[in-house]
């Protein structure tokens, strides 16, 4: 099921209703929003419940067995060890069989020998990377004693299958969301209404800049000849903001309907693209995934806690993996290794790890601040161009296409694009101004917006600028991964 659906639309204030005003009971309103959660999640092929039924299964026992072996270490490493590969396996069969075997045959290609391996027409399941990564965190938490494991297996798939977050994220930790789970909520009106303008903002996010972004790129990019470079150029600004609207939008509908439940997810989204450099543009992007590999991979790896070398190369396997994880496919891998390969003057100059907001207290930002945020900003907008490239041949034909003399002819631009440009300026804009805020629409403090009918007024202009500029419904980027 969609957020950007009529089905949606329906579905949320039925499960809404039933929440608040039928199952008041902690344990039913567990249940509810599990049967609400398979529900969600079945309606795009229910045959898939059965692998997120076995990762929450799976999980839930291994913790429970972690617990009862607790003194026998051998014993406990092995219960974690079966559940990770279970998950890993299953996520490996039906997300990278195909791109394994194919890569396996080219390589022995390269060296004359001819393997014709059969591959398996799989479909993917719909972010099953997102659950089997929050599967995994709480069985290997629990074996590093950093939670205790819970009875309550109610609770438990809830925690795993919680609708808003299901599909795309945030990916939350159990130590985060599963408390919150096993303790009983009462409804916050101020809080809630908090969650539906920042349900708003990302259906604006999603539905007018994101959508809009991708109608003009895909022309792009499935007409490549046609194109000249300052087309190819737009295109990579374009989808720089596609995939950001596309993604934090969903991270805002997902965030505020889960407060519209009394849940508080993890901020997945910070401002990214006013990142000083590519250190803190991965503190500030996708903030859950970073956290996840940080924590499960970069520590057990040395983490920073050891030789300059080690630093790097622990850097680079962590983002080839990150790359992977995005995607069946060389060019993601390549995405990751060239995000690592910005990392590393970070790393070797021992670069300024900021963790404060941009222009902090200021209006504008310095000119030493402003020169970084373009730098990184285009950085990243490269990046991207190896991220949406179908094959890596494909992307170097993009590449020179941009990088020649036609970058400067203004010949193919269209009203359309220029309009999604000025979009996309648009975001910005705001963003800056409410950079510090949770989300754009916590316009508290703003003296233009202290009556509740200029409040009322914008938000029914935000909607109504929803229907009449939306277009065809589009699916969600990270939907694939």
């Amino acid at each position: 099921m969609l957020f950007n659906s009529f089905t949606f639309m329906i579905f949320l204030p039925v499960v809404f209703l039933l929440y608040w005003f039928v199952f008041k009971r902690l344990r039913w309103q567990n249940l509810l929003i599990l049967v609400a959660s398979y529900v969600f999640y079945g309606w795009w092929d229910w045959r898939f419940l059965f692998l997120i039924i076995i990762t929450s299964l799976s999980s839930f026992a291994s913790g429970l067995l972690i617990e009862r072996f607790e003194g026998r270490r051998t014993l406990q490493r092995a219960v974690s060890a079966a559940n990770i590969v279970l998950n890993l396996g299953i996520l490996a069969v039906f997300k990278y069989f195909n791109f394994f075997i194919d890569s396996l045959s080219s390589l022995l290609g390269a060296f004359g020998i001819t393997a014709d391996w059969p591959t398996m027409h799989i479909i993917l399941p719909v972010g099953i990377s997102f659950y089997t990564f929050q599967a995994l965190s709480y069985s290997i938490d629990v074996y590093a004693h950093r939670i205790k494991p819970t009875r309550d297996v109610i609770a438990f798939f809830s925690f795993i299958s919680f609708f808003p977050q299901l599909v795309a994220g945030p990916i939350e930790r159990a130590s985060n969301l599963l408390p919150q789970m096993l303790k009983e909520r009462s409804f916050d009106y101020a809080v809630a209404v908090d969650g539906l303008r920042q349900m708003l903002w990302g259906f604006f996010k999603k539905l007018i800049i994101a959508d809009g972004c991708a109608e003009v790129v895909n022309g792009i990019w499935n007409n490549l000849n046609g194109s000249t470079g300052l087309m190819l150029f737009v295109a990579t600004l374009l989808f720089t903001f596609q995939i950001y609207t596309d993604f934090s939008g969903y991270s805002d509908i997902a965030i505020g309907c889960a407060k519209l439940f009394g849940f508080r997810l993890t901020t997945n989204f910070r401002v990214p693209y006013f990142s000083r450099n590519v250190r803190e543009f991965w503190r500030r992007w996708h903030i859950t995934l970073n956290a996840w590999f940080t924590q499960y991979v970069y520590f057990p790896l040395g983490g920073s806690r050891c030789s300059r070398g080690r630093v790097i190369l622990n850097t680079v396997i962590v983002f080839a993996f990150s790359g992977l994880w995005h995607g069946a496919d060389w060019t993601f891998v390549l995405w990751g290794l060239y995000l690592a390969l910005l990392f590393i003057p970070l790393i070797v100059f021992k670069s300024r790890r900021y963790k404060d907001t941009v222009a902090h207290g200021h209006l504008l930002p310095s000119a030493r601040e402003f020169l970084s945020m373009l730098v990184t900003f285009l950085l990243i907008n490269f990046g991207w161009v190896l991220f949406r490239a179908p094959d890596f041949a494909t992307f170097v034909d993009f590449t020179s296409r941009l990088f020649s003399s036609s970058l400067f002819d203004y010949h193919g631009l269209t009203m359309k694009m220029a309009g999604m440009l000025l979009w996309c300026a648009g975001l910005l804009l705001v963003e800056w101004f409410q950079r510090e805020r949770q989300h754009v629409l916590q316009i508290d403090g703003y003296r233009i917006f202290a009556h509740q009918a200029s409040r009322l007024t914008l938000y029914a202009l935000m909607t109504f600028l929803i229907f009449y500029f939306a277009g065809q419904v589009q699916t969600f980027i990270y939907f694939q991964f």
